[in-house]
């Protein structure tokens, strides 16, 4: 064992004087050392209530012959730090996640580790963990926030950041907002619809790094207990079979994992974080890229309709049979073979399921559109690549063609759109927010949100940042290269006519390439004046389409 390396022999008597003060016996010293990443926090929603779910977990770990050991990582409510200098810090924050991980489980020599994450980077930035250290390790996610309620009907957190756009176009009132801003948070939990952190636990539970149904499984629920208890219980086992996250995620797992992401129509930042994830399997032959997303995306047909994109939620998905419904559903376009943390195969667990509500759940042959949630374009203003949810883009705006309206933060655009600035048939350029340029990659809820909210139609926007996965209409992110590493939308200008085609996978400016070229070379852009992490992270991160891993 792993462990050994801290408890075994004369020359680790000093080891372990450390930790019988921290309550360790003799026959503790037999047994495996398991590590319990744990994101608790008391300012995140999806983290509250891991402090009393993480006592399960060690029940498990125990009744299993194991020795719990809790650690703690850093958590960011990307709701709480949208629209100011605070989402800078957000996706760099999953590059601290990995590294806490990986520093305790190698600094302490677990030999099998249990990861509860439940945000938007925490879920990605411990499975990147769990792939980099390679040894045993189950997740257990926290689980979906119960739905608000607000006149009748499901509320969310994106409900609110609309009612914004609503109360400034006149269409709600302060006391109505006050009371949808009172209800549509109801409690412990990842927000309730499919935005980033519940995609990212679907797409941990498709891999095959959680147990069956942990990712749609309310935080706050008699079965979100269970499932603690069972991760325990299980993290032990897969160290005696000496089962590694390299066994359950292969490329083809990976494969399922953007399959099961197209038909749920998730947040387009699946394509920074499964790419970052795979890369960290690069040596054991994975290979995760956009042209992979765009792909399947063409293969599966997109077949749920949650939130944003509808009015069902993580809780509706879950009543209607969770993950494995859904990949029973899509079950011919998957590789079932691939294994699992529980040690079975993806045939295995989905082989009982049979009771699927349809009116959540479409079938394959009755789906709601006929291609995968999300779509990647190139052209000459994204040449390697950029992304968009087309499965929350209405029908009549996979088209649209305009004047540019340039904006070199989010602040100025959002100021822009409050002020009656942009215009039907205007598309909106954010530029200099990508990784390197904001730095930090913002996610841009405010500005979209706004635009719903108000109700201007025939709208488009175009960003080197990224959306949140409350994100809906014809928004396309992720651009590159961005503006800071010399890409096309360094060059743009007010009133150049941008083209985006989704349908057909294009996004471009009339502009002459030997043009474009030369407005590039003399672009004068604002350069973010940064200190301390962010400037480390500026230097090392690299593109979007690339995964904005640090290399």
């Amino acid at each position: 064992m792993n462990s050994d390396n801290v408890k075994k022999g004369i020359q680790r008597a000093p080891h372990r004087s450390l930790l019988r003060a921290c309550g360790l016996e003799d026959e503790d010293f037999d047994k495996p050392f398991i590590g319990i990443a744990n994101s608790f926090t008391e300012i995140v929603p999806g983290h509250i209530h891991l402090r009393e779910l993480v006592e399960y977990v060690k029940e498990g770990i125990r009744a299993a012959g194991g020795i719990p050991f809790e650690f703690n990582t850093m958590a960011i409510c990307d709701g709480i730090a949208m629209n100011h200098e605070g989402m800078k810090y957000s996706l760099a924050s999953r590059e601290i996640v990995v590294s806490t991980v990986e520093s305790m489980a190698k600094g302490h020599s677990f030999d099998g580790l249990v990861l509860m994450p439940s945000c938007d980077k925490v879920v990605p930035g411990m499975l990147m963990a769990a792939a980099r250290l390679d040894i045993p390790s189950i997740v257990l996610t926290g689980g979906p926030m119960k739905p608000g309620s607000f006149e009748g009907k499901n509320a969310d957190l994106i409900t609110v950041y609309e009612a914004v756009g609503k109360l400034s176009s006149g269409q709600m009132t302060e006391e109505e907002l006050y009371s949808l801003e009172c209800s549509a948070c109801p409690g412990a939990g990842s927000c309730s619809g499919l935005f980033t952190a519940n995609t990212m636990a679907c797409v941990t539970e498709t891999l095959g790094m959680s147990l069956p149904k942990c990712a749609t499984t309310l935080a706050l629920s008699v079965d979100k207990v269970k499932l603690a208890k069972s991760t325990g219980k299980r993290i032990v086992e897969m160290v005696n079979e000496d089962l590694k996250p390299s066994d359950i995620m292969t490329q083809e797992a990976f494969e399922n994992a953007i399959a099961m992401d197209m038909a749920l129509g998730g947040s387009s930042n699946t394509a920074l974080h499964i790419p970052a994830i795979a890369y960290e399997l690069e040596e054991k032959g994975v290979n995760v890229d956009l042209d992979l997303f765009d792909k399947i995306s063409k293969e599966v047909p997109h077949i749920a309709l949650l939130s944003p994109a509808g009015e069902d939620t993580m809780f509706d998905l879950d009543n209607a049979g969770g993950i494995p419904a859904v990949l029973k559903t899509i079950e011919s376009k998957l590789n079932t073979d691939v294994m699992n943390c529980t040690g079975k195969s993806l045939s295995d667990i989905i082989s009982d399921v049979d009771d699927i509500n349809r009116e959540v759940i479409h079938s394959m042959e009755e789906p709601i559109h006929s291609e995968g949630g999300l779509a990647v374009l190139k052209g000459n203003l994204a040449p390697d690549g950029s992304i968009v949810k087309q499965g929350a883009v209405p029908e009549e705006l996979m088209h649209l063609k305009g004047p540019a309206k340039v904006y070199n933060s989010e602040e100025d655009a959002v100021e822009a759109i409050f002020n009656h600035e942009i215009n039907e048939g205007d598309i909106l350029v954010i530029r200099c927010e990508g990784p390197r340029g904001g730095p930090g990659m913002r996610e841009m809820l405010n500005p979209t949100s706004a635009i719903a909210g108000m109700g201007i139609k025939d709208v488009g926007l175009i960003t080197d940042g990224r959306f949140s996965g409350g994100t809906r209409g014809p928004c396309i992110g992720h651009v590159s290269p961005e503006a800071a590493s010399g890409g096309p939308l360094a060059g743009l200008e007010n009133g150049d006519i941008i083209e985006i085609d989704i349908k057909n996978r294009s996004i471009n400016v009339e502009l002459s390439d030997e043009e474009l070229k030369e407005r590039i070379a003399n672009a004068d852009l604002p350069e973010s004046n940064v200190k301390g992490w962010l400037n480390i992270y500026r230097r090392s991160v690299s593109s979007a389409d690339k995964g904005a891993i640090l290399r």
